[in-house]
């Protein structure tokens, strides 16, 4: 009896919800995202490819079938990733990941001229690297957070933005300086060089302070409130989000790697089309804070139908026979803006709906579908550019996914309350 009392007696506070400690945590997740999976090797392949190309004579659609080969595997090892999450804890899980993610993506610059090698590295990469994906940080920062979660969402998904904004002038240096093999191994260090030390010292789950656990607890885990993946795949709100999410990220994913050549059917020039996009990187970032700021504030899903109109109107003005430089920069911005809002949207909603006892599970299975209609969106819009010379028919299918999956999270309902069912 004496050594109970004494245990529960020894266990520290924990640190308070909405804490100038969670902002700190808040940044090293934003470091460690933009130092992973998700945003190096989408904005940096385009950097890459004419150089491989030129060096092997690979095609320009096979160079981009590492992206399709990305997505297809993180669809598998998304969920696993969320597990290890829920199993293991955030911080392990990302700390490894970001090791064995930059030595593969450095491996990248041993490429030998073996299209199929080159595919088994992007493998490899999607499997050690899945521990950097959006899952991993979201799950701590949303413990850390109640009031503000949206906004701390918001903020900790701007490091994909930023490294939309800053990798790519930063890839082109490089390989314009050193060479693209250098460039590879250089942008291959920076999640051990940057995302290691920073993850390593500042982020951490919400614990008792100092870590530790009463003897109790270490026998008994804490079982956050919430659904388990099994509970969460029969209830109706888990597949309305399946539908909704897959609709949406067509939509929004599918324009981003053909903007240049949307806007080039536009008959802009070159440079007009480099001033035209110069805004979705920033725009992108801004959907982020702004998207996270109106979650918090307003009901997740009539937020989703208010900011994707958004890039519904986009997607339309861009599907137009002409249009003007002001427009196609103001569709250009729309586009950012849901694109950004996308994966605050999806965070917020799996802890509000399906609470945080299996969120990185529950994350990692909405991953595959986002994957999965992501994947498909550029392909589908280049097959209609191959057949009709035009993006038109594509970009209206997308004004359609947008309208249709931000109306279906309608039917989300009221947000459940988890309270008081933590142990």
């Amino acid at each position: 009896m004496a050594t109970a009392v004494e245990s529960r007696s020894s266990i520290a506070p924990l640190p308070a919800r909405d804490s100038s400690a969670g902002w700190v945590v808040v940044a090293a997740s934003m470091v460690g995202l933009a130092m992973g999976l998700s945003p190096l090797p989408f904005y940096t392949i385009g950097m890459f490819a004419p150089e491989l190309q030129q060096a092997f004579g690979w095609s320009f659609a096979s160079l981009m079938g590492s992206i399709t080969v990305q997505s297809v595997v993180v669809m598998a090892t998304g969920p696993m990733a969320g597990f290890a999450v829920d199993r293991y804890g955030a911080k392990p899980v990302a700390l490894i990941s970001l090791v064995m993610f930059g030595l593969t993506y450095m491996s990248l610059g041993l490429s030998g001229g073996n299209i199929w090698i080159y595919y088994a590295q992007w493998v490899i990469m999607s499997i050690v690297g899945a521990g950097t994906l959006t899952a991993t940080w979201m799950h701590t920062v949303n413990g850390w957070f109640e009031k503000h979660r949206g906004l701390a969402i918001g903020i900790a998904s701007t490091g994909t933005g930023i490294t939309g904004f800053l990798v790519k002038p930063f890839a082109a240096w490089l390989i314009g300086t050193y060479g693209w093999r250098t460039a590879f191994f250089v942008i291959g260090a920076l999640p051990i060089v940057v995302g290691l030390p920073v993850v390593a010292l500042f982020f951490r789950e919400r614990l008792a302070r100092g870590g530790r656990r009463s003897a109790k607890s270490a026998a008994e885990p804490e079982v956050e409130a919430g659904m388990t993946l099994h509970a969460a795949l029969r209830h109706r709100r888990f597949w309305i989000m399946t539908v909704a999410f897959l609709l949406i990220a067509f939509a929004l994913t599918a324009p981003t790697p053909n903007l240049e050549n949307i806007l080039r059917t536009q008959k802009f020039t070159l440079p007009q089309i480099g001033a035209i996009t110069a805004g979705f990187g920033l725009s992108v970032i801004a959907g982020r804070v702004a998207g996270g700021w109106l979650l918090d504030r307003f009901w997740a899903p009539g937020c989703a139908v208010g900011i994707l109109i958004l890039p519904a109107i986009g997607s339309f003005l861009l599907s137009q026979p002409s249009i003007g430089a002001t427009e196609a920069a103001l569709a250009v911005i729309s586009l950012g803006l849901g694109a950004g809002f996308e994966f605050d949207l999806l965070a917020y909603l799996i802890a509000r709906y399906f609470g945080r006892r299996a969120y990185g599970t529950i994350y990692g299975s909405f991953y595959t579908v986002i994957a999965f209609g992501g994947g498909m969106g550029p392909v589908v819009y280049g097959r209609v550019f191959d057949s009709t010379g035009r993006y038109d028919l594509a970009l209206m299918t997308g004004v359609g996914c947008l309208v249709v999956g931000s109306l279906t999270l309608l039917a989300m309902g009221r947000y459940p309350d988890w309270r008081g069912e933590r142990r």
